[in-house]
């Protein structure tokens, strides 16, 4: 049994949806020899849509209604020319004309109410901005079955029930899991292909909602969970997670296996990977997961695991980094010995909402410095300084204050745990590219270690660690362990 999420570039033109139709195929055909055959598809929209759909809404929030009726004739010919060159059936065509005509006509009215009352809500959002997944799930069910493949379009808002955070919902797995199993079981088992709408799904009461960042990879993995896929598969336009951005490192290469954590620490220092919230569902119920290229599909990908091979000789698997962070220090000779202040520094970070990516504090106990995107800095300094307003006059604080232009380089490897010489090996690398470490943190996991250096200077550091630790190369081939 297996779920395969398509994402925007997969289903970005005639052909992509074409080359789609003949990977579900001929899994399709794989999977009828298994004990558990089945196929059940996820869909994104196509490119660029959910881009166009938001901005349709926010323009019209201001008061622009000729940019949504422009957007709608734009959306409605970029489906209607793959249904055109695709499906050759007219009883199909126009089914398929109505569903399109009936989403563009609830998108119009939407940006005509969001225009009148000049405010777009986030719940509003929602119901514009998944738009785009209720347009390509039918479009790709009509495709596939011009392809001699039965399938059948399903709306995940029938499917996945969540909260009511807007904008980045959660699934209520207990009562997702009787819906969605009541809906799709009969299918596959009939050897239907459902099509499913990604990003997608709808409160208790069912008002539509999205699953935020990641979100149809998330719909992916909460529909392989449902059904107890033996894989999830994440079609995309990589030969699945490299060691590095290929576009900052030219002779990064594709890993063959990652563990949940490891894809965990890329993601969340800048790697284009799964976002960890999205492979929840999937650890929880132990099914691996695969990242594989939709435009090369004989190229094996990336697998993805609970736990990696710990003995392999590797220790590091890859490098990230993220831009436009700042650097905030806490520092006084009278924080030493004093208990909370740590839980105060970020309980002031909390309360205005800001996201911290690192933190490094001295030994001593000197000094705090943890790391927040630029954008928060202006608020964040406020307040600490209106927190430790009393600490900063009797000078037990010394100063309060922030570096810009900073990033964080990320080496990230389960086997890196007990590595001795790992260290030194990063900070050679480093050192011999004359690159400034500005402060350094390894979290309690051991899979990662994180490094501060000024933005501009982050992508030699990426290059200079990628080279060093030699991952241009095969795990087995490397001879440099340091």
């Amino acid at each position: 049994m297996l779920v395969m999420k398509f994402g925007g570039t997969s289903v970005g033109s005639a052909d992509a949806f074409a080359q789609v139709a003949r990977i579900v195929g001929d899994k399709v055909a794989e999977q009828a020899k298994t004990p558990r055959p089945g196929v059940a598809v996820v869909t994104s929209a196509m490119s660029g849509v959910t881009n166009l759909l938001i901005d349709a809404a926010q323009r019209a929030a201001k008061g622009d209604e000729s940019f949504y009726k422009e957007a709608e004739n734009i959306l409605r010919v970029k489906h209607q020319s793959v249904a055109g060159q695709l499906i050759d059936d007219g009883n199909e065509r126009a089914a398929l004309g109505r569903i399109f005509d009936a989403r563009l006509a609830e998108f119009e009215r939407l940006c005509s109410s969001i225009a009148v009352l000049g405010e777009l809500t986030q719940r509003g959002l929602d119901v514009v901005s998944g738009l785009g997944e209720r347009l390509a799930a039918p479009l790709l069910a009509a495709v596939l079955r011009a392809r001699g493949i039965p399938a059948e379009y399903v709306d995940a808002t029938e499917l996945i029930v969540t909260d009511n955070v807007f904008g980045s919902a959660a699934p209520l797995m207990e009562l997702t899991i009787p819906r969605s199993r009541a809906r799709l079981v009969p299918l596959v088992e009939q050897g239907i292909v459902p099509v499913i709408t990604g990003f997608i799904g709808a409160t208790v009461d069912g008002i539509p909602t999205t699953l935020g960042r990641g979100g149809s990879d998330y719909s992916g993995a909460i529909i392989g969970a449902v059904l107890q896929a033996d894989e999830i598969q994440i079609w995309t336009d990589v030969n699945g997670v490299m060691t590095a951005d290929p576009r900052v490192v030219p002779n990064a290469r594709s890993l063959n296996q990652l563990s949940y954590e490891e894809v965990a620490e890329l993601a969340y220092y800048g790697a284009k990977v799964l976002h960890p919230k999205t492979v929840t569902p999937a650890i929880e119920n132990n099914i691996p997961l695969r990242v594989l290229n939709t435009f090369e599909p004989s190229h094996p990908g990336t697998r993805i695991v609970g736990e990696t091979d710990g003995a392999a000789r590797g220790t590091v698997k890859a490098i990230t980094s993220i831009r436009g962070m700042n650097l905030v220090t806490v520092a006084g000779r009278g924080m030493i010995g004093v208990p909370g202040i740590a839980a105060r520094t970020f309980g002031a970070v909390a309360e205005v909402g800001a996201n911290v990516l690192m933190i490094s504090q001295s030994s001593s106990e000197q000094s705090i410095c943890f790391v927040v995107p630029e954008g928060s800095a202006d608020t964040v300094i406020p307040a600490l300084r209106a927190e430790f307003k009393t600490e900063l006059e009797r000078h037990y604080i010394d100063d309060i204050s922030s570096q810009r232009d900073v990033a964080i380089v990320a080496v990230v490897g389960s086997a890196m745990r007990g590595t001795p010489g790992l260290a030194a090996g990063i900070f050679r690398a480093v050192g011999n590219q004359g690159i400034n470490v500005i402060a350094i943190a390894q979290g309690s996991s051991e899979a990662n270690v994180s490094l501060v250096v000024e933005a501009s200077r982050a992508a030699d550091a990426v290059r200079a660690i990628h080279d060093i630790f030699e991952l241009h190369k095969p795990t087995a081939e490397r001879v440099k362990q340091l």
